[in-house]
């Protein structure tokens, strides 16, 4: 898994609240356990029209967040269905951060064991964030783990909370499998024992 340090990018808001994992990205792309490719299915209900053709009004298809690396979310960001897919479609279209006041349960633990950064902030802080991102092209703001800072265009700083053992894994790009061979060395032993005592098995 990629680490994750210092984000810096344009910010794009979702002023919705209650965006759905099948909204982030609907279910005729689940049929793949590809992590890749995922990111033209990315809002594609709001993204494109009937025709195919890209819908200009959504945020994403505007040139200033077009190479959006963090969303500026609604509440409740992520809720219903139990998708990985949604994480893995955010980082595939180049998404590594999204910020809001709160987020669905499950969405927010798989993106931790994506290496996607969730951020929950205050509602007065969440609407400060919305204000530079709707800057456009100037919306740039610089996310920094290590300090749990958030960086916007004008200096202004906002503070953020993580659980000290997802912040670790995600500085050290160390998702379940990663923490596991941090292990190898006891894990080798152990199945060395058992051979030695159950040799049949």
């Amino acid at each position: 898994m990629e680490k994750f340090t210092t984000l810096e990018g344009v910010a794009a808001p979702i002023h919705q609240i209650n965006v759905d994992t099948d909204a982030i990205i609907p279910k005729q792309y689940l049929k793949t356990i590809k992590r890749t490719g995922l990111g033209k299915g990315l809002f594609s209900e709001q993204r494109y029209r009937d025709d195919g053709s890209e819908n200009p009004d959504f945020v994403l298809n505007k040139p200033a967040y077009r190479k959006a690396k963090i969303l500026v979310a609604g509440d409740n960001f992520g809720c219903g269905s139990s998708r990985e897919h949604a994480p893995w479609a955010l980082q595939d279209f180049g998404i590594r951060c999204v910020i809001s006041t709160s987020f669905g349960d499950i969405f927010y633990n798989n993106c931790f064991k994506n290496g996607l950064l969730p951020i929950r902030v205050s509602p007065q802080d969440l609407e400060k964030l919305f204000d530079d991102a709707d800057r456009g092209a100037n919306s740039t703001l610089t996310v920094d783990l290590e300090k749990q800072e958030i960086h916007g265009p004008d200096g202004g700083i906002v503070k953020f909370d993580i659980d000290p053992f997802r912040k670790h894994c995600l500085l050290n790009g160390l998702d379940d499998i990663g923490l596991t061979k941090q292990h190898e060395r006891e894990i080798a032993s152990y199945e060395s024992k058992v051979k030695e005592s159950r040799p049949w098995a």
